[in-house]
C-alpha cells in the first residue's frame, strides 16, 4: 500500500492545519508547517462589521453565498455583535443563491432557504446564474471568503447591481515570517518534495516572498521541476497556473481528497 514515508511536505495553511497535518503524518509524511496567511479574527474585523451594518440599513434583494464556512462565520460574528436576529430577518427577505452543497447546508442550517445552488460547486456557475437572473438596479450582497472575486463582482456591477461585498475571513501576512522563510529555503534546496495549498492568498504569498528575497526565478525552477505543488482546487492553484507551474488537484475540493491525491502521487 502506498504511503508517504520519506516524503517531506510543506503545509501553508493556518485554518484546519492541525487536521491536515495529522492526516499527512498518519500516512507517513514528514510535514513542515509554515502558514503563509493569518486570518483576521471575525469579532475584531471592522470591515465585516461595516458591511453587515450596510446590509441591515439598506436591505438586499439577493445574496450570493460562496462558502458555507464564510456564511456561518458571518452569522456567528453578527450574533456576537448583537445583530444576529436582525441579519437573519434581512437575509430571509432576499433571494439566496449558493455555490454548492456546503453553502446550501449553511443557509438551511440557519433556517433560511436558497432559491438556487450551483450544481458544479463553482463560482463561475454561481455568478453566471445570478447574471442570467437579472441584477440591474438590485442590491446584491456577495459573501466572499478571504479573497475578492473581482472578475465576478465587476461583472455584476457592470450589469447594474448595487453591490455590498461581505468578506469574512480576511487574510493578511503572518506576524512571524521565519517559518515561511525556512519553508522557502527547504523548497529551494530540495529538502521539501511537495507543497500543499488550500487557499489562493497563501499560494500567491509564497511567490511574493520569493520575489522579496530575490529568489523568484529559483523558486519557479524548483516548482516547475522537482517540487510538486498540490492544490485543493483551481482557484487555489490560479497564482501558480498563471506563471506556468503545474499543479495536482483532486476531483473533489476537500482536504481528505487532497491527502489521498498526495498519497497516490507521491507514495512509495
Amino acid at each position: 500500500m502506498a504511503d508517504l514515508s520519506g516524503v517531506t511536505i510543506g503545509v501553508t495553511a493556518e485554518r484546519r492545519a492541525e487536521e491536515f497535518i495529522g492526516a499527512l503524518e498518519r500516512n507517513g509524511a514528514t510535514v513542515r508547517h509554515a502558514p503563509l496567511i493569518h486570518i483576521v479574527p471575525l469579532p475584531d474585523d471592522s470591515e465585516l462589521l461595516a458591511a453587515t451594518e450596510t446590509v441591515l440599513s439598506q436591505g438586499i434583494d439577493a445574496l450570493a453565498v460562496t462558502t458555507g464556512a464564510g456564511f456561518r462565520g458571518w452569522l456567528e460574528a453578527a450574533e456576537g455583535w448583537g445583530l444576529g436576529s436582525r441579519l437573519l430577518d434581512t437575509l430571509g427577505r432576499a433571494r439566496i443563491f449558493t455555490r454548492g452543497p456546503k453553502g446550501k447546508g449553511a443557509v438551511r442550517g440557519h433556517g433560511l432557504t436558497e432559491e438556487w445552488s450551483a450544481p458544479e460547486e463553482s463560482n463561475r456557475q454561481l455568478f453566471a446564474h445570478l447574471l442570467d437572473a437579472g441584477v440591474s438596479g438590485l442590491r446584491v450582497a456577495v459573501q466572499l471568503h478571504g479573497s475578492p472575486l473581482t472578475e465576478h463582482t465587476r461583472a455584476l456591477a457592470a450589469a447594474g447591481a448595487r453591490l455590498i461585498e461581505v468578506q469574512p475571513y480576511r487574510w493578511e501576512w503572518p506576524a512571524d515570517l521565519a517559518p515561511a522563510n525556512r519553508l522557502l529555503d527547504g523548497v529551494l534546496d530540495r529538502h521539501v518534495q511537495a507543497l500543499a495549498f488550500t487557499s489562493a492568498p497563501a499560494t500567491a504569498n509564497l511567490l511574493s516572498l520569493a520575489r522579496e528575497r530575490g529568489r523568484y526565478d529559483e523558486l519557479l525552477q524548483a516548482l516547475q521541476g522537482d517540487v510538486v505543488c498540490a492544490c485543493v482546487g483551481p482557484v487555489t492553484a490560479a497564482p501558480l497556473t498563471d506563471v506556468g507551474i503545474p499543479t495536482l488537484q483532486p476531483e473533489r475540493q476537500r482536504l481528505g481528497a487532497l491527502v489521498k491525491l498526495l498519497v497516490a502521487e507521491l507514495g512509495s
